[in-house]
């Protein structure tokens, strides 16, 4: 069964190894959880801690751009950074983790969306207006008191997004972002990491209607396995894949993919410092049996019980390779605007 994560951190702790003198953390520690739970295809968020918002921004996203082309040239045999359909089923048919770069929060932007051109042109297919704060663009689900939409240049981003074929994705957007985003958007958006609110009512979860717009609109949540996400007690495997039956349940087996954002080791390795976060770092929730990319392996058997077969099959990885499919330039568009 081919697995396919939409979020993971992983590049974070890259970069703090490597600044710290390891010279391959991928090699000697990710790259064989991924092999260990199957994963065919990874989305790498490129994600602006608070030290280096403002104009520490979009520098340091240059510099997390460039450690994911590190780890591909690297491990050429292993990984492959997809930029095209062409990309993706290449790497699929080679058996090479493919990787999808996808910038978490608009603050490398600014307000010069021009950069989002930049940005394309350097393999990033996927980006959220806002992590949990307030960006140029939009507010987060931090700032949800606001209760503002996007703003005049959030508009702008999301329609020059669409003119480039680029994902937009609305985890960790408002909930007036949300509904904002969903009504003005033409082409499919998806939610990499977002759970369900009906069943643990996070200000980070998705209802059932919001869930219900974005697979109108054609794409995929991917439901997050983060503790504080899934209950408001202990959480448990069971609670993950209780948000997983629902999400399906709601809108169907075809919109619903995994995004996992494990947080466990990559807190290990940073800094801590989550600013505005909604989670006390200090008291995480994680849930036994998925803590890892390692854990995606048994994970899947678990869905095959649960959901059956093939529906397994399309939570476990298929929706979001579909997605990509459908979305992502041909060869003949790499590098440019759609």
């Amino acid at each position: 069964m081919r697995v396919a994560d939409a979020h993971n951190d992983l590049l974070l702790a890259v970069m703090h190894q490597r600044e710290r003198g390891q010279s391959d953390p991928f090699g000697d520690f990710w790259l064989p959880q991924l092999r260990a739970g199957g994963v065919a295809l990874q989305f790498l968020a490129v994600f602006t801690e608070d030290q280096h918002v403002g104009e520490g921004a979009l520098r340091r996203c240059l510099l997390l751009l460039e450690e994911a082309r590190n780890i591909a040239e690297m491990h050429q045999a292993d990984v492959a950074v997809v930029e095209t359909r062409e990309d993706l089923d290449r790497a699929l048919a080679s058996d090479r983790i493919g990787l999808v770069l996808a910038i978490e929060g608009s603050e490398p932007i600014g307000h010069s969306l021009g950069v989002l051109e930049t940005f394309w042109r350097l393999g990033v297919r996927c980006m959220s207006l806002t992590w949990n704060r307030r960006t140029m663009l939009a507010d987060g689900a931090g700032e949800a008191a606001t209760r503002a939409g996007l703003t005049t240049l959030g508009k702008e981003a999301v329609a020059e997004m669409e003119r480039l074929g680029m994902i937009l994705d609305v985890s960790h957007l408002s909930a007036a972002g949300f509904d904002h985003a969903a009504g003005i958007s033409k082409r499919p958006f998806v939610a990499t990491h977002s759970s369900c609110h009906a069943l643990c009512p996070h200000p980070r979860n998705l209802t059932d209607e919001q869930l219900r717009d974005l697979a109108e609109s054609g794409g995929v949540v991917g439901i997050n396995s983060f503790g504080g996400f899934l209950s408001t007690g202990t959480p448990t495997l069971d609670d993950y894949l209780a948000h997983i039956e629902h999400a399906v349940a709601v809108v169907g087996p075809a919109a619903v993919g995994l995004g996992c954002d494990f947080m466990e080791d990559l807190l290990e390795v940073l800094d801590p410092i989550l600013g505005a976060g909604l989670v006390d770092p200090s008291d995480m929730p994680f849930v036994t049996g998925m803590r890892g990319p390692s854990d995606l392996g048994p994970f899947s058997a678990l869905l095959v019980d649960r959901l059956g077969i093939e529906t397994a099959e399309r939570v476990a990885g298929e929706n979001w390779i579909d997605l990509l499919r459908r979305v992502l330039p041909s060869e003949s568009q790499r590098g440019s605007r759609e």
